[in-house]
């Protein structure tokens, strides 16, 4: 009996589901909503449908059979061609991606074939450097490195060329912005004056307990593993890495670089070196959709954010592989697995007050580390300002004193040109990456904010995706301190690669900016 009601209960819900979804579906053909676009309700509704419906379907009545058909024709004859071959094929094809994506699509107002050409020299010349800084050539997976830059470049491709691609991420970076927004009337409920006067604590932070709660809800009832599950499967089969990195790398985006670790903590213990290595990587190159609210406040396009967000993930397993190449065997190779600790609730509401209590800590340490962060710049800006008046050191072009930006913009200026920066914005860009890197992306985006009106539009752009990932000192020390706590036994090899893939994920977003480049 009891077996009986939980079958029903299960077969219940995906049915509700479905009949929701569908309901709102037909809502939007008929109403034709500009909020809800029908080619963007189209996609999502049928993706989720026809993936609910698989969930009950067979095996035998489709995954067998596609998976027959997809070995017969395809998979078995091209695995039987030469290894040599087979990568050559793999290359030319890729080449083809990206020469055909740079130079065969008409260019916007106030663009060049020659600064697109700068983007795609400047992807060459990251892979390379990658190439030649890898600890062991002769284990390059170039499977994954190859499929990884496929990726990223269909992705950028969808989005920033097609229309129906440009409208559902839009339409996805819109409801997230809309959806964050609703702790900002609950936060107006504290304060008597406007709080448009402290909006970083009025609005940002609010917004970041109320995600985090959410999330914490959401896991509770099994929604957010079953999302980062599908995910996760997405980069297993296509990059060829273990379940752990995918799962890790598919989680990043959502809810950020320490909880993501959280979910395949029973295996931190028996990781790989280049496995360590990728989920440091991930979580440096990518953003937890807590901050999005803090971005799009600082005025930068929700669309580019999410998008950055999204491309960095194949853009991290690529350069993590290429620069960290895997030499053992992972527990986890081939298989899917997600689980976390010590968060268990009597119901929903349980686990949204346990999520409000840990988003009010993360958003209490993303307070303190962006105030004192700020603090320590304006020191060092303070002591560099006098040591360059002492030797009538200046920066001439904005007519400022000696500062970090000054001295970073000279230092990353070679990795702004290679991504395609216009001329006249270089400086400005490279210290912003600077910035970004010593300090945080808070910082950074508040920077670009303001200097955004001196700049052009393809300069901003690409500054906005380059930015949009963790990669900075601070977070280096957070990352350490959550593997070293989740794997006490890897601490060695946790610190002896985490300034590598603090390197790799700073390029990762570098190398995600390149290829937008190569499209704006």
């Amino acid at each position: 009996m009891a077996r009986h009601v939980l079958q029903v209960k299960e077969t219940y819900h995906p049915c509700l589901l479905i009949i929701i979804l569908f309901g709102w579906w037909i809502a939007t053909i008929l109403v034709k909503s500009a909020r809800s676009p029908v080619v963007v309700a189209s996609i999502i509704v049928w993706f989720f449908i026809l993936l609910i419906i698989a969930q009950y379907v067979p095996n035998r009545v489709i995954t067998k059979p596609v998976g027959e058909a997809w070995s017969a024709s395809i998979s078995t004859p091209f695995f039987k061609i030469n290894r040599r071959i087979r990568f050559g094929i793999a290359w030319v094809l890729l080449l083809a991606l990206v020469l055909g994506s740079a130079f065969g699509n008409p260019l916007p107002a106030n663009s060049s074939y020659g600064s697109r050409a700068q983007s795609v020299f400047g992807l060459l010349v990251f892979q390379s450097v990658l190439y030649l800084s890898c600890n062991n050539k002769s284990l390059i997976q170039w499977h994954t490195i190859i499929v990884g830059l496929g990726l990223q470049q269909i992705i950028a491709l969808f989005v920033l060329k097609t229309s129906a691609g440009f409208d559902l991420f839009n339409w996805v970076a819109k409801l997230a912005g809309d959806f964050l927004a609703q702790a900002y009337p609950a936060s107006a409920f504290f304060w008597t004056g406007p709080v448009e006067q402290f909006w970083f604590i009025a609005t940002t932070l609010p917004a970041i307990i109320f995600f985090i709660a959410f999330a914490e809800m959401c896991y509770h009832a099994g929604i957010l593993q079953w999302v980062i599950r599908k995910f996760g499967w997405v980069f297993l089969k296509t990059l060829d890495i273990s379940g752990a990195e995918a799962v890790v790398a598919a989680a990043s985006p959502f809810i950020g670089q320490g909880e993501s670790a959280c979910l395949v903590k029973p295996y931190v213990n028996s990781m790989t070196s280049s496995e360590i290595h990728q989920m440091l990587t991930s979580g440096f190159a990518t953003i937890a959709g807590s901050v999005l609210a803090a971005y799009i406040n600082f005025g930068m396009p929700p669309v580019y954010l999410v998008t950055s967000a999204i491309m960095s993930i194949p853009a991290a397993i690529a350069v993590s592989k290429l620069r960290w190449p895997e030499a053992d065997s992972p527990m986890t190779k081939g298989k899917i697995v997600v689980t976390r600790e010590g968060q268990d609730a009597a119901n929903a509401l349980h686990a949204f007050s346990n999520g409000a209590y840990f988003g009010l800590r993360v958003a209490g340490l993303i307070f303190c580390n962006v105030l004192t962060i700020l603090a320590l710049v304006y020191t060092v800006n303070g002591l560099l300002a006098y040591i360059g008046s002492s030797f009538n050191i200046t920066d001439t072009a904005n007519k400022g004193p000696l500062s970090l930006e000054l001295i970073a913009s000279y230092v990353f200026y070679p990795v702004s040109w290679l991504m395609g920066v216009p001329q006249q914005d270089l400086l400005r860009v490279s210290g912003l990456l600077g910035t970004k890197l010593v300090a945080n992306e808070f910082v950074a985006y508040q920077r670009l904010q303001e200097i955004r009106p001196y700049m052009t539009e393809r300069g901003f752009k690409i500054a906005v995706y380059a930015l949009c990932g963790f990669a900075n000192l601070g977070s280096l020390g957070i990352q350490i301190g959550v593997l070293a706590a989740l794997g006490p036994k890897r601490k060695s090899v946790i610190a002896s690669v985490a300034f590598s893939a603090l390197a790799c994920g700073f390029l990762a977003t570098c190398q995600t900016a390149t290829i937008a480049g190569m499209l704006l």
